[in-house]
């Protein structure tokens, strides 16, 4: 009864999809989300399990009052198989969809994030992506700013968005003064259907939440490498080298239960303890650092 693979992301009132599963819109539904704040799309591959949800997606957003764009990312054919299906089932869709294909490294950047794509190796092109804040600023002491004799409005405001400022004797201050060290960003990675490879660990580093397939339980680690999948132990090994914060396993094989997967949590948890089993509307929240 598992729904197929999606993710999302909620930062800022900002909403990011990753793969969009059939079952997808019915789980935002019954977490009552609003998927008209869906800016962006990142599709892992082009495998029925990860994308058959868009068509579904796509349309359901042009009930909702769509303005903005829709930014979708994946590999080279997404863009065949979003037009084809526009055409053959006649989509009415009333904002522009921006498709973009991804090559390994940084495919989406504002000013105060990104997401790094990165090549993983399955029977068909496929990525992982890691979001992660760029740095904030540190925090602001006012006594120091005081001690400096630099007097409260305007020119605190200035030091603390990272700009100097010259007092009336010609002093010049510059933000670093009365600034803590920069704090660091959130880190969330996902990683889906890849043969083991140990240059992943390079990518996902110190992610706070590290998403990653373990498909089959170790005895199936054969099977695993014919088909181009993981096992529960080789994310794991991920996990610890990447030196995460905690990671979920998902992405199961239809071979197992719920009541199976306890096996599978069971082997990660010998070489990465801090590994939970994702579930079908599990939320977790990631707190700023440093705040």
């Amino acid at each position: 009864g598992r729904f197929l693979t999606s993710a999302m992301v909620r930062r800022e009132g900002e909403l990011f999809l990753f793969d969009c599963g059939e079952g997808t819109q019915i789980s935002l539904k019954m977490l009552n989300i609003r998927w008209k704040k869906i800016s962006s799309i990142f599709i892992s591959h082009m495998h029925a399990d990860h994308v058959t949800g868009l068509p579904g997606m796509l349309m359901l957003s042009s009930q909702v009052d769509r303005e903005d764009p829709l930014y979708i990312y994946g590999p080279a054919r997404l863009q065949e198989y979003i037009s084809q299906n526009r055409r053959l089932l006649d989509m009415y869709i009333n904002y522009e969809i921006i498709v973009c294909a991804v090559e390994p490294g940084i495919v989406y950047e504002t000013e105060d994030l990104e997401v790094e794509a990165f090549s993983l190796d399955h029977t068909k092109p496929c990525f992982g992506y890691t979001m992660r804040e760029k740095p904030r600023p540190g925090l602001f002491h006012p006594e120091k700013a005081i001690e400096l004799g630099i007097p409260k409005g305007p020119l605190w405001s200035k030091l603390q968005s990272g700009a100097s400022v010259v007092l009336t004797d010609g002093q010049v201050i510059e933000s670093a003064q009365i600034m803590g060290e920069p704090r660091s960003g959130r880190t969330f990675s996902y990683v889906t259907d890849t043969l083991y490879q140990n240059t992943i660990a390079e990518h996902v580093a110190g992610a706070d939440l590290l998403l990653c397939e373990g498909m089959f339980e170790e005895s199936l680690a054969e099977s695993a490498r014919e088909k181009k999948h993981m096992t529960a132990k080789q994310a794991a090994t991920i996990a610890k080298d990447a030196q995460v914060a905690s990671m979920g396993l998902f992405h199961y094989s239809p071979r197992y239960t719920d009541w199976d997967l306890k096996l599978l949590l069971q082997e990660a948890r010998e070489i990465y303890p801090k590994t939970f089993l994702a579930r079908d509307r599990m939320a977790f929240d990631i707190p700023l650092k440093d705040s």
